[in-house]
Order: C-alpha cells, then sequence, then structure tokens
C-alpha cells in the first residue's frame, strides 16, 4: 500500500494531509497556534521520522519529532538547538531541517537564525554548533536580508557525507568538503544588484538552492533577482533566468527521478511581492534552464495575490512526480503527474511558510 504524506506548515500550526488512492484527507492544526517554519520527513527509518521546528510566540522556538506519522509528538527535555555560552546569542528560529544522505544515516542538519549550522547524530534529538561556519572569517560582514540572517538552505552530497552546502541570507552560498571543518564561498557568477559591487565573494540574497537527484552536482539557485544553475556544485554559476516572466522569486525544487527537471515561482519584484503578471503559475524546465514552460491548467485563472515562500514549494518521491506548493493566502495546490495539471487541496488556511510531502510505503 502506497500513500502520500503532505506536511504543510503555516503561521497558527502544522496541517497534515494524506493521500490513499486519489482521496485526501487532512488534519490539524498541530502546535496551534505557533509557526512552522520548517520540516523534514526522515525516510531513512522504517516508519519516516517526522521533525517540526516551531516558534511559540510564548515558549520561543523548539524542534519536535513523530516517530508514528504525526499522531503524537516529542519535544527533547532539553532545547534541541541551542547556541553555547560563549557566541552570545539565542536561538530566534528553525529556518531549515535536513536529513543527511544514506551514507549517515542518523544525522540531521539545523540552520537557524541567528545564521548557524547545528548538526545531529542522533535523528534530530540534539544538535551541536559547526564551530568553523560559526568563526568563519567573514561572518563580521554578514548583512541580514529583509526577513532577518538565516541560514535557510542546507543540501548533501549522497555521495560524500562531508560534502554540505548551506545559503544564508544574506551572505550567500557556502560549502565544505571536509565534514564541516573549513567553508568557502560558492558564489562565483551570482549577482548582488543591491550592492555597488555586484559581483562579490559574498554578500548574495540567495534565497533558495534545489539538488538535481540525477546529477548532484547539478543545482538551481533562486536569487534576489536571478535564477542560476551550477555542474560543478556550485564551483560556477551560471544565468538560466531567460523565458520567465520575472527572475525574482523565493522559491526553487526539483524532480525527484527526472535528470534536468526543476520548478520555480516567479514573483514580480522584490518590491511586489505578488505572482509574476498577477497568475498563479509554476515555471518548469525539462532541459536545465535552456527553456521554461508555464504550468497552470487547474491553478486560478484571474488575478491572483498568493505569493509562495522559499520553503513552500515541494515535491515528493512518487513516479509520476507529486509536486505541490501552498501560498500567503492560505492556499495548497497539489499535481500528481509532475506539475501537468493542479487541484486545490486546502484553502483558507493561515499562511503557508513551507511543505513537504514523501511517499509513505506500508
Amino acid at each position: 500500500m502506497t500513500d502520500v504524506l503532505l506536511t504543510v506548515g503555516t503561521r497558527k500550526g502544522l496541517f497534515i494531509g494524506r493521500r490513499h488512492g486519489g482521496a485526501w484527507r487532512f488534519d490539524g492544526p498541530h502546535f496551534n497556534a505557533q509557526a512552522v517554519y520548517s520540516i523534514a520527513i526522515d525516510t531513512r527509518r522504517t516508519v519516516p521520522r517526522l521533525l517540526v521546528g516551531g516558534d511559540s510566540a510564548h515558549w520561543g522556538p523548539s524542534v519536535f519529532h513523530s516517530d508514528d506519522l504525526g499522531e503524537t509528538w516529542t519535544e527533547p527535555p532539553q532545547p534541541a538547538v541551542k547556541f553555547p555560552e560563549f557566541t552570545g546569542r539565542s536561538l530566534e528560529r528553525v529556518w531549515q531541517l535536513h536529513p543527511a544522505g544514506p551514507e549517515a544515516p542518523d544525522v540531521v542538519y539545523a540552520g537557524t537564525e541567528p545564521a548557524a549550522l547545528f548538526r545531529s547524530e542522533d535523528g534530530g534529538v540534539s544538535f551541536d554548533l559547526v564551530r568553523p561556519l560559526w568563526e568563519h572569517p567573514t561572518r563580521s560582514r554578514w548583512v541580514p536580508g529583509g526577513g532577518g540572517e538565516g541560514l535557510h538552505t542546507i543540501v548533501t552530497d549522497p555521495r560524500d557525507a562531508r560534502a554540505v552546502t548551506v545559503a544564508v541570507s544574506t551572505a550567500g552560498v557556502f560549502r565544505t568538503r571536509d565534514g564541516g571543518e573549513s567553508w568557502a564561498p560558492a558564489n562565483r557568477g551570482v549577482s548582488a544588484v543591491f550592492l555597488p559591487d555586484q559581483q562579490p565573494e559574498f554578500g548574495q540574497c540567495v534565497h533558495k538552492i534545489a539538488q538535481d537527484p540525477a546529477d548532484p552536482d547539478r543545482l538551481y539557485l533562486q536569487n534576489h533577482w536571478g535564477v542560476y544553475r551550477s555542474d560543478d556544485g556550485g564551483g560556477q554559476w551560471q544565468d538560466i533566468g531567460d523565458g520567465l516572466p520575472s527572475t525574482f522569486g523565493f522559491a526553487a525544487a526539483t524532480h525527484p527521478s527526472r535528470p534536468d527537471t526543476a520548478y520555480v515561482f516567479p514573483i514580480t519584484a522584490d518590491s511586489d511581492r505578488v505572482p509574476a503578471e498577477n497568475r498563479c503559475r509554476v515555471f518548469r524546465t525539462e532541459d536545465a534552464g535552456r527553456s521554461w514552460d508555464a504550468l497552470s491548467a487547474g491553478l486560478p485563472e484571474g488575478a491572483h495575490y498568493g505569493t509562495v515562500l522559499r520553503d513552500a514549494l515541494c515535491t515528493d518521491d512518487a513516479d509520476p512526480a507529486g509536486v505541490y506548493f501552498g501560498n500567503r493566502n492560505g492556499e495548497v495546490y497539489a499535481s500528481a503527474d509532475d506539475g501537468d495539471s493542479w487541484r486545490l487541496l486546502a484553502s483558507h488556511l493561515p499562511d503557508v511558510l513551507c511543505v513537504r510531502a514523501a511517499v509513505i510505503r506500508q
């Protein structure tokens, strides 16, 4: 029996959808009144572990986990993510939770605000600060973006557990090839249109990175203006924005099995954060960014103003692939055919902050 699990983090709680056959069923909210900025579905276990970064206005941020697909939740007795006293900082938000690859079965990474990387070796129950990135010599010159200084993207190489790539707003892309002992900027070719030097070594406002599953060295990057591709793991980036109605946006995702296939949701501008041309459309490339096609069958046809945030677009690992996005209108849309057609799954939710989906085989 094959189900699809869809987790939707919103400004006021977590909603969980299950698809069995063609029918969807949702429950929630879990973590009522908490903002859920990060979700991970760790499918390396027999029963997937769900990890959630919640943010209570009263109790502050925390990381919860569930080993029964959201029926019950556990919060560690001690804070899962905590800044050491020597940093002089405290946790404001967990922006990202990322299970590492099969070579590191119990490793989970967390990206936070203030911008830092934490590493867990017990499946996300407890985390330790990755000090070399925190102490990077460029850190004093990192400048917070409009949404704060957050480490919001983590990419691991399934071939090499020591290779990790992160993105920070607004410091740009950094990568390690030695398990986090050293880090180097990886922004060559990515522009920073808001700086006098528009091609700096670091300081770009990268919004999201997505990895091609068929070729882990191929990465797609949605920038604060600009859509890019790297074929060498971030060593060099090239502009692939031609054919899009706007190169501003937040979200990027890749097909789970088809090479050269990626998805973005263009936004009009940094000063006008609504869907490009006021139309609800996902754009897909099937040739690594050489061309783009608008996908809108089943999506609203009239003027539309639902912004899709950086973690609110994702794919599952089905064949054909499921593609999902949620927006700040509280709507969640899904495609079960690689994005060719869409249906509305939920509406009138709080602002959608993140979505994650996976096939659950029982």
